[in-house]
């Protein structure tokens, strides 16, 4: 008889080092609810995190079972967790535990419509919708090269906006226009994974950004993204969006310039030098992220 899967298994399969790319967008959107004039229920953050960490780890099952079932994750490749490969969890498993953790985000996140009414409810179903089908059928939209734009609108603006909503009870222009930043470094995350495995996913018949653009322009797209968070800081800070406090995300210049630096000298025939580039892109994504709602924080309270 098989042995039941132990905690270290999951915790292995729902890759929790990815988990900063969903927390920092909804806690940027607490750091632009500093500023709101009226009443914000505070006591309803540490819910919106916990929805959203639990909308992207079973993000992160369900993506792993159709990864599998379509021959992109195998021995060789890089991106996945390899609990199913290395036959750690069954396929069943992995498919019911990512449905559990989307109703259990649900659920909880009714206590949020309680709150807020029925916009709290839409935002919530479009993102586990995006969530499931992300790599689930019949749509799997990273496998049609759309990753990159749709991660970027629901990790980016969606989960700001919601973030805000959920403690101002109210929507401003501004909120778009902060998401902007965490929106471009999430998707660089997904483009960084997409650039190293750009052989894999051609031998799986899966169409990504990165690998219709060739590895030349992918790598142009990846510097864009990243040049991209911090000139949107800049012209925020200019435009008077933002406090000058929040130039503070120039201080992640320097692992930036270290993870473009890996992609410059990324070949094809070598991508195990940048086996962790993803990993390495979420840390800076969360770096930029802590620093940006920092100085956000500091323009706002001082």
């Amino acid at each position: 008889m098989k042995n039941s899967p132990g905690l270290r298994v999951w915790l292995t399969a729902i890759r929790p080092f990815s988990f900063t790319a969903s927390v920092t967008p909804v806690l940027i959107g607490a750091a632009l609810a500093l500023s709101h004039p009226g009443e914000v229920y505070w006591f309803l953050l540490p819910m919106a995190v916990i929805c959203s960490l639990l909308l992207h780890a079973a993000t992160n099952l369900v993506s792993e079972y159709f990864d599998f079932k379509k021959g992109v994750d195998r021995p060789h490749t890089y991106g996945s967790s390899k609990v199913l490969v290395q036959e750690l969890l069954t396929a069943r498993e992995v498919l019911a535990g990512g449905l559990a953790l989307f109703a259990a985000g649900f659920v909880l996140g009714l206590t949020m419509v309680y709150f807020r009414g029925a916009p709290v409810l839409w935002l919530g179903i479009v993102g586990i919708l995006g969530g499931f089908f992300y790599t689930g059928r019949p749509v799997g939209y990273k496998y049609i090269a759309l990753g990159d734009l749709l991660v970027f609108a629901l990790m980016g603006p969606l989960m700001v906006l919601g973030s805000y909503y959920v403690l101002t009870g109210s929507y401003s222009p501004s909120v778009v226009l902060v998401s902007l930043p965490v929106g471009f470094l999430v998707a660089a995350i997904l483009h960084a994974n997409n650039l190293r495995d750009i052989v894999h996913d051609r031998e799986a018949n899966v169409r990504t950004l990165a690998n219709l653009l060739g590895l030349k322009a992918a790598k142009v797209e990846y510097f864009l993204l990243v040049g991209g968070a911090y000139l949107a800081v800049v012209m925020m800070v200019l435009t008077g969006t933002v406090g000058w406090w929040t130039l503070l995300v120039f201080l992640s210049v320097p692992p930036a310039i270290k993870n473009m630096r890996s992609i410059h000298h990324a070949h094809l025939n070598n991508v195990s030098a940048i086996a962790l580039i993803d990993v390495q892109t979420a840390q800076h994504h969360f770096l930029f992220g802590a620093l940006m709602m920092t100085g956000m924080a500091i323009s706002v309270l001082f």
